[in-house]
């Protein structure tokens, strides 16, 4: 990754990797989605996935490992919208009371809980696209530079999100997109529906506190 995709990204909070995944694809064709979005752990696959762990150690540091992924799968049958919004969470393996931590929920049987805003700040988020991702086939919106303005109420996110320019995430199969977690992104429903699958893994260096330990994915 040279210098430049480093500082546009700490710059925008976002940065195509064009070509990352595109010879290491076929183990992820196999993936299947249950609704919008599949909670899932990684085995058997850290190994086909050392390209994007690279760049996201090249990202956040040399620490960086998968710590939750989830698989988007739209289709003609299931095409759906998201409004702007941060991702404020992540997947532990056991509730500890630890301060700075909540509220708690569960999503497909997996513990989520809002970490402080810090841990956020410091995670990368890359998403990996299985087949092409075109205007009209609802790529991702994100506001570029929205990862540096803090935590964002719901109820603030879209007004928050005009404020700072828009990039829609194009994409060929194999190309992986990496954007800073809290950023604030969207996507509409597709306009012209396709099967458009991503692999999205969540990325973070750092060690929980007060006992809390990540749900990794494994290998």
């Amino acid at each position: 990754m040279s210098p430049a995709d480093l500082a546009a990204f700490r710059r925008d909070g976002a940065i195509r990797l064009a070509g990352l995944m595109a010879d290491r694809l076929a183990g992820l064709l196999e993936l299947r989605a249950e609704g919008p979005g599949t909670r899932l752990t990684l085995h058997g696959l850290t190994a086909q996935l050392a390209p994007v762990i690279a760049a996201a150690q090249a990202l956040i540091g040399d620490g960086a490992r998968p710590v939750r992924a989830v698989l988007f799968d739209k289709t003609a049958d299931d095409n759906w919208a998201l409004a702007w919004h941060q991702d404020r969470t992540i997947v532990v393996k056991d509730r500890r009371e630890v301060p700075g931590f909540g509220p708690w929920s569960r999503k497909q049987g997996l513990l989520h809980v809002a970490p402080p805003f810090d841990l956020l700040a410091c995670m990368a988020t890359l998403r990996i696209h299985i087949d092409p991702c075109g205007q009209d086939n609802a790529p991702l919106k994100v506001a570029l530079g929205s990862h540096r303005i803090g935590p964002v109420p719901a109820r603030d996110a879209t007004a928050l999100a005009s404020a700072h320019p828009h990039l829609l995430c194009l994409a060929e199969p194999g190309d992986v997109w990496a954007y800073a977690t809290p950023i604030l992104h969207s996507s509409d429903r597709s306009a012209a529906p396709r099967r458009r699958r991503v692999l999205q893994v969540d990325y973070s260096a750092d060690t929980l506190p007060g006992g809390l330990e990540f749900a990794e994915a494994e290998a």
